[in-house]
């Protein structure tokens, strides 16, 4: 392989990288976004981030009880047995 034929594809090489790094770059911003537009709306839903398991735990209880309750004000003869 020539010098010019080495050096060109060293330049195809070093583009390649650097497109890859200007792409890196652009996706690490638009996830840097993402995160503090997430973090907003849990500061204005009153959570913490450090809360957020524990308040997905009450509110998978929350509708487990409201599930509940609904079934128990259904009458258990419009209910169809599934067997």
């Amino acid at each position: 392989m020539s010098v010019e034929q080495q050096l060109a594809q060293m330049k195809k090489a070093i583009d390649k990288a650097r497109d890859m790094r200007y792409r890196a770059e652009a996706k690490l911003e638009e996830l840097e976004n993402q995160k503090n537009r997430l973090l907003t709306e849990l500061e204005e839903l009153g959570v913490k981030p450090e809360e957020l398991d524990q308040e997905i735990e009450r509110l998978e209880r929350e509708i487990h009880t409201s599930l509940t309750e609904t079934w128990e004000l259904i009458p258990k003869e419009l209910i169809e047995d599934e067997k």
